[in-house]
């Protein structure tokens, strides 16, 4: 097998490992496929995907070592991120108690529309992401890549994380799961609440830290 083309798959298997492994924006996914729609959750299933090709590209141009550098727009980054979690898990949080009617029918394009946002704000909220994607690139990426490869992750990035997050939607959104979440609503929107602002608040803290 060429060079190029196992680098790019050893690269696309580490991030498809770190798109699988829990997290807030599973649960956010997850949650918007059971409490809403199998359309809003697939459209936060594209937010997910389209935040993800933003810190592939970001992480190409090498404007990863920018926010490295630049030591204060990094810290603002991570702090308005953080903020952005946390003002999410309370919203979610406080409307746990509230009963809600699923609809039979598919989402209105304005749900569709909000769930989008949210899935790329929610994946766009932690710039350590476009750090992790510039050292799997560093790491597995050849030393001189062909433009093909370069031109070829992005697309190939989407896919996966697009992929994923549209499996789980897909997977969510079925009767059973939808079911179990409207008997138990308030414990899990509150756990949903806790896993995206334990992340937010980690985000605050780091940036708090001395350097």
């Amino acid at each position: 097998m060429d060079g190029s083309v196992l680098a790019l798959l050893s690269i696309l298997g580490a991030l498809a490992i770190g798109a699988i492994s829990p997290g807030p924006s599973f649960v956010l996914v997850a949650r918007t496929s059971i409490a809403v729609s199998r359309r809003a959750g697939l459209a936060s299933a594209l937010g997910m995907g389209l935040g993800g090709v933003a810190f592939a590209t970001l992480a190409l141009l090498g404007l990863n070592a920018l926010l490295i550098q630049v030591g204060w727009l990094y810290l603002i980054l991570k702090v308005a991120g953080g903020l952005y979690l946390v003002h999410l898990a309370v919203r979610i949080w406080r409307g746990a108690a509230e009963p809600i009617r699923v609809p039979d029918g598919p989402a209105n394009s304005h749900g569709t529309l909000r769930s989008f946002g949210i899935g790329l704000a929610t994946q766009i909220s932690n710039p350590k992401t476009a750090v992790v994607y510039a050292s799997i690139f560093a790491a597995l990426l050849p030393v001189s890549p062909p433009a093909w490869i370069l031109l070829a992750l992005p697309p190939a990035v989407f896919l996966v994380e697009t992929g994923w997050y549209a499996i789980v939607a897909v997977a969510f959104s079925a009767g059973r799961p939808r079911a179990a979440y409207l008997r138990s609503k308030a414990w899990i929107d509150r756990l949903a609440a806790s896993v995206i602002g334990a992340l937010g608040i980690r985000l605050v803290m780091d940036a708090a830290k001395p350097s």
